[in-house]
């Protein structure tokens, strides 16, 4: 990834909330190039190992409910660019006509191959394609859809100084997301007003101390927290 000079960012992202992230990371331009570097190897291997994985799901997916393999929605990643994510369709398919974009534990509109692949997070496999074409990338604050974006703090616009991600260090401390939603009276409104600001408080300190060698510690958090706990 090579980060934009300063008066080619969006006008929305030059501001004085933003430049010291802006800053921190234009100091680190030789680690976000090989951060994209990782990420296209990384995500070509883990295609090609996969793809009967990818084969298997979808069979699974079609077996279970009528509707397409992939859910497709707009997103946005780096410098506010709107992306359609790749994810494996967990839900009926016109879940979006009924009810809102946000999504809780007990949600009446997942189908029942949806809850495991949910619980493990297989939903977000084939999201290796959105990281092979650069809309995203292992390691980055995750990708909220435009209204949600719409609602960003002149700070909160530094998360998108860098491609969306996979997973981050706030993805794995409210991996109960869906769980506690699920108790809100208001879903859309507990998370517009409580959860996001507190995910994004950490999504900023990562912009700080972004590393190459943290993401790799990151992503093997991940899989820790995927698998053994």
């Amino acid at each position: 990834m090579i980060i934009r000079k300063w008066d080619d960012l969006p006008i929305a992202m030059r501001s004085e909330a933003v430049r010291s992230y802006y800053d921190a990371l234009y100091r680190k331009k030789t680690s976000l190039f090989l951060k994209r570097g990782f990420d296209l190897v990384l995500s070509s291997l883990l295609l090609f190992i996969l793809s009967p994985v990818f084969l298997l799901l979808a069979i699974l997916i079609k077996l279970d409910s009528p509707g397409p393999v992939f859910f497709r929605q707009e997103r946005i990643t780096a410098y506010g660019r709107p992306f359609r994510i790749f994810k494996f369709r967990t839900m009926v398919w016109d879940a979006p006509e009924r009810g809102p974009s946000i999504t809780v534990a007990e949600d009446s509109r997942i189908t029942r191959v949806g809850k495991i692949l949910r619980r493990f997070h297989l939903d977000e496999l084939c999201q290796l394609i959105d990281v092979f074409r650069g809309d995203m990338s292992f390691v980055g604050t995750r990708p909220e859809v435009p209204e949600y974006v719409a609602a960003y703090t002149p700070e909160m616009w530094a998360t998108l100084l860098l491609p969306a991600g996979i997973t981050s260090h706030a993805c794995l401390l409210y991996r109960n997301e869906a769980a506690q939603l699920n108790a809100a009276e208001n879903p859309e409104r507990v998370y517009l007003e409580r959860i996001l600001p507190a995910k994004m408080k950490y999504n900023l300190e990562d912009i700080l101390r972004f590393s190459l060698r943290r993401d790799i510690v990151i992503l093997f958090q991940t899989l820790y927290a995927v698998f053994f706990k």
